[in-house]
């Protein structure tokens, strides 16, 4: 990425760099909201996401200053990428002190690890181009297995710490799935599911693990060509077909045993199930897998 070759305005023809309006937010989804084409944005945003990434793409910003490190390393986020590849300068962990140097509508120019007002220089960070992205995307792959293990382990941890709280005392219900000694794979249909199930298919291939759909994620299952052992959530975003496909079906009730998902299921003819909790529809599929 060549920064000098960007100009923007009359006023900046002379000088290298970037240069626009700036506007500035330390919530980047805010930000967008009033970003207009040929800006600069000032956010202040950790691991920038590629949903945050995506709408600054889309309002035509012409560089990106953050406040705080784009890529933490804490695992491979998406964002940067996505700015780089359009060509999106990102000036990279200048400090928070920017937005007190910063008057919102001013105009500002980004030229290398600098940012000028004028001739002043009011913050300095990284230039962050797409080979400084690709070095640290490769350091936070290399440690994203040890911390996805953490969080698993703490997770259940808490979840078994907490289960009193999250069940109310009515504990897990008893289903002929037979999960005993196998892996569980529990999918929540999110951004990117389909590339995220398309990774893990030798995983699948190799280990059959037992697959749990919550709500929509039991179609992303069949959408991807498996078919779900359990389907479980609040049934408001599955599928009359997938729940009709001989899985076994628990429905998320409130604590005191009230399942409005319950009638639909029922309408069509499918056996199911109710497991009372008041956790999301993901807490009680993590709770079923661990109990059995």
């Amino acid at each position: 990425m060549r920064l000098g070759t960007l100009r923007r305005g009359r006023a900046a023809d002379a000088l290298p760099g970037v240069s626009g309006v700036v506007r500035l937010d330390r919530r980047t989804k805010d930000l967008t909201k009033r970003l207009n084409s040929g800006e600069i944005a000032v956010i202040d945003h950790t691991d920038i996401d590629r949903v945050a990434a995506d709408a600054l793409v889309a309002r035509g910003v012409i560089a990106v200053v953050n406040a705080s490190p784009s890529i933490s390393g804490r695992y491979p986020n998406l964002g940067p990428g996505i700015l780089a590849r359009a060509d999106i300068p990102i000036l990279d962990n200048v400090g928070a002190d920017v937005f007190g140097k910063v008057k919102e509508g001013t105009r500002v120019r980004v030229d290398g690890e600098c940012l000028y007002v004028g001739d002043r220089l009011v913050a300095e960070g990284r230039q962050l181009d797409e080979a400084a992205i690709a070095e640290a995307m490769e350091d936070a792959k290399a440690g994203l297995s040890t911390q996805l293990e953490a969080f698993a382990a703490n997770t259940m941890e808490y979840m078994k710490r907490e289960r009193a709280l999250l069940l109310d005392g009515v504990g897990v219900p008893d289903i002929r799935t037979d999960m005993e000694g196998k892996h569980v794979l529990i999918v929540v249909r999110g951004y990117d599911y389909k590339e995220d199930l398309a990774h893990l298919r030798s995983y699948i291939r190799d280990y059959r693990p037992v697959l749990i759909g919550v709500d929509g994620g039991a179609d992303a299952l069949r959408e991807a060509g498996y078919k779900p052992a359990v389907i479980v959530g609040d049934m408001d975003s599955v599928s009359d077909e997938t729940l009709r496909s001989g899985a076994e079906v628990i429905v998320h009730a409130y604590a005191d045993g009230r399942a409005p998902g319950l009638p639909r299921v029922q309408d069509l003819g499918v056996e199911a199930i109710t497991f009372p909790a008041t956790g999301t529809s993901e807490d009680i599929a993590m709770l079923l897998a661990d109990a059995k």
